[in-house]
């Protein structure tokens, strides 16, 4: 079981040693690979001239681009909403970016009050994302979000 409040104290204090974004998420997306158990990406897109731009990861090389509504991601963005999908193959539209993944989580990062980046973090694993890691997840992007520097 995964300790979310060990993992947003540790990531908060990355941010507070350098909160410029491409350091910080560089950083956190190691944190969650490091923390996290059955994971085989972890890492951000940007929301860069209307679509989602890959950022700062830890995995395989990623799709560069995702169009808003398009896959996950960019239904996230899109919804503003976190998108769980137990069975990436049962996903209309799923972007395969790395063909082992089976399941994903995907949260929108804001910065004031609009969808600036999404946590995309996929797995190996079948329903992989619990409700506990929803949560502890969100909470997680909620800590970022108050401390990330965009500039």
């Amino acid at each position: 079981m995964t300790d979310y409040q060990t993992l947003a104290g540790q990531a908060e204090g990355m941010l507070e040693a350098e909160p410029w974004y491409v350091a910080a998420f560089s950083n956190i997306s190691s944190l969650i690979m490091d923390t996290l158990p059955d994971l085989n990406w972890a890492g951000f897109y940007l929301m860069r001239d209307g679509r989602l731009t890959v950022g700062p990861f830890q995995g395989k090389p990623a799709c560069i681009h995702i169009a808003p509504g398009k896959g996950v991601c960019g239904t996230a963005a899109f919804r503003d909403e976190t998108v769980t999908v137990p069975d990436v193959h049962q996903f209309p539209g799923h972007i395969a970016c790395d063909s082992a993944s089976e399941s994903e989580i995907v949260i929108p990062v804001h910065e004031n009050g609009r969808v600036r980046a999404v946590l995309d973090i996929d797995s190996p694993v079948k329903d992989r994302f619990s409700p506990e890691d929803r949560a502890g997840l969100e909470a997680l992007v909620r800590k970022i979000e108050g401390k990330v520097s965009w500039a």
